[in-house]
This record gives structure tokens, sequence and C-alpha cells, in this order.
């Protein structure tokens, strides 16, 4: 979010500065126009390629999947279908859910294996309609394998496991959705069972429902005062954001930016009568930043007390004091990069 060099991750190590900067000289030469997404993938084949001694690639595809620079493969071992909603629809035509799926779903290989991850009822019968003629094996949330709540708990089932799962890092019912799908496909791949409880203390998911412990914008606020990052922009995000934030006996206030194609005026609505208060800001140097009057009118709508903020560091400042609180940044990836880039 706020290092490229984070894209790549190269069996130990991240991309260092000295490898990106040799491989974009030599994208450089071919003298194609590329996309930032195009590059960045060409970026990583020429790493990848290097490697030895690995035993798989994992490598996210873009917002679109029917042109997408990562459709190289005929015959990957695994495709993985995560939550799909209706964010990117400014990307299709028509404006739908179904569109959305049927790039998201429409172009998979026909010689793979499918997970698909847990989805709206609506949105699965959607993916099935369009995956009847793929002949590929298909492993789908619900009938091949759940993770359920069970108090601070969850419960990871399929036809041949029960895992017990807690963390303290993830607080998002879909990050543990996402985490119950990375679990199944592990299982599949033959991963011991204690391999992924080992690592499950480990994972981390930076910039998703993240407090921040520790840095430069942790030191403007008292002891007592949480900083809490969520880069959700989506109403599902939104959703499980809310959900949590529900679960804190304490005040919440709210900082919030986003870039105006992603529909604040949904987004905004899921979080009505959970802040106190929220400020608005623009999202630094990004040129699709909403403009604040414009939130605070969206906000104000809700019935929310609003305010706006010059910077992140004005906004913090803004919320601070010696009562305890949760300052929660919110609304898009960019803005919560640059907050902890800042911290």
């Amino acid at each position: 979010m706020y290092d490229v060099r984070h894209r790549f991750w190269l069996k130990d190590n991240f991309i260092s500065t000295k490898e990106l900067e040799k491989n974009i000289k030599i994208i450089d030469k071919l003298k194609v126009r590329l996309t930032l997404f195009e590059l960045l993938t060409l970026i990583y084949l020429i790493s990848a390629s290097k490697l030895k001694d690995t035993s798989y690639a994992l490598v996210e595809a873009g917002l679109l999947f029917a042109k997408d620079s990562t459709r190289v493969w005929n015959r990957p071992k695994i495709q993985i279908v995560t939550h799909i909603n209706k964010q990117h629809l400014e990307w299709v035509k028509p404006k739908s859910l179904k569109a959305i799926c049927q790039q998201k779903v429409g172009y998979l290989s026909k010689k793979t294996t499918i997970y698909i991850g847990k989805q709206e009822p609506q949105t699965l019968r959607i993916i099935k309609n369009l995956l009847k003629k793929n002949p590929s094996k298909k492993i789908i949330y619900g009938s091949s394998w759940t993770i359920k709540r069970f108090g601070n708990k969850r419960i990871f089932s399929d036809n041949k496991n029960k895992i017990v799962l807690s963390s303290k890092n993830i607080l998002s019912d879909g990050i543990w959705n996402n985490v119950g799908l990375a679990i199944k496909i592990a299982l599949d791949l033959n991963i011991p069972r204690k391999t992924i409880l080992r690592a499950m203390p480990k994972i981390n998911f930076e910039g998703r429902l993240q407090y921040v412990r520790s840095g430069k914008l942790k030191k403007l606020l008292y002891p007592q005062e949480e900083l809490l990052v969520d880069g959700c922009h989506s109403e599902a995000s939104a959703k499980n954001l809310a959900s949590y934030l529900k679960t804190l006996n304490k005040d919440i206030y709210g900082i919030w930016g986003m870039q105006s194609h992603k529909q604040p005026e949904f987004f905004i609505r899921h979080f009505k009568k959970i802040f106190k208060k929220i400020v608005v800001i623009k999202i630094p140097d990004e040129p699709n930043t909403c403009n604040t009057q414009e939130l605070k009118k969206i906000a104000n709508q809700q019935d929310i007390e609003c305010y706006i903020a010059s910077d992140i560091k004005s906004a913090i400042k803004k919320f601070s004091s010696k009562k305890e609180k949760v300052i929660t940044c919110f609304g898009s990836l960019y803005l919560v990069g640059k907050i902890l880039s800042l911290n």
C-alpha cells in the first residue's frame, strides 16, 4: 500500500529496490505501452522466472480477468475466486453484478481446479450458472467446506477436518472467510494441519482492520486512545468494519477519505449511529479523491456529525483528548497506505 516492493514476495524476501529498477529497465527497452498493472506483472514474471526450488507461484489477478495480464497460464493448478460484490461497477457494461461475475469467473481455465469462497446467495447462483459449461473441478464454500464463528473462535470444517482457529490479528468476518478458503486449499495441497496452525499467529493483514500500536502518528495520541485503520472501500467491506465496530464498548470517531467513483453515499450509510463524529479529508496525492465538502454533505444526510480537516495529522489531532476512544481511519486503501507511510 505504501511501498511497491511489498507487491512482490520472492521466496524469502520482498523484491529489492535494485532488482525492481533492473526489471523496469529491461521492460522499458521493449518500447511497449503498458498499464501500471501490466508493468507490475512483467516485473514479477522476470524475477519469478529466476527463482529455484519453489513449489508454487501465488499470483493475484487484476480487477477484471478477460484481458488480464496475469491470464497467461493455460493449465494453472488452482484458480481461486474470493468474495465478489458490486465493487468495480464503473469498469463493466452493463453496470451489474452479473457483468462483474462474468469478468471474474467467465474466463477461468477449463483445465484447473476452481475454488469458490463464500458468496451472497444471488452471487453464487450467477457464478454457478457461468461455470456450467466449464469442465474444471469446482470446490465451493458451503458444500465442500465452511468456516463459522463459535464465541471468540472460528471452526473450519470440511469432509475430513474440523479445526478450531483463533487469532488476535484477524478481526473481520470477511478476512476470516478468506483465511478459511486458504486453509481449504492448503489442506487439499497436503500441507500438514500442524503447519497451518503454526502459521495462524503470524498472519497479519496490513491495512485491514489493523490497530496501529506504535509509530509517529500513535505518538500524537494519549495512551488510552487507539488508532485503527481499515482500507474498506466497498459496501461489503464497509459491513465488515461496521460489524466489528459494533462490538466495541468505547466511543468511536472516524477519519474518512474516499475515491469519488466508490459510491460514498451508499458506503457511509452502514456506519449510521456508529461514529460519534467523523472528519473528512482528501486522500493525499490521489487525483480521484472525493471532494471533502461533498463527503461532508453525504455524511450529514445520514445524520452523522461531520467536520473537514486539511490533512491526516490535523484530523487525528481534532479528536485526540484524554478520553478513552478508538479513532478509525477508513474508506480507501490509498488513504490507509498514506497513513502507514506517515507513521
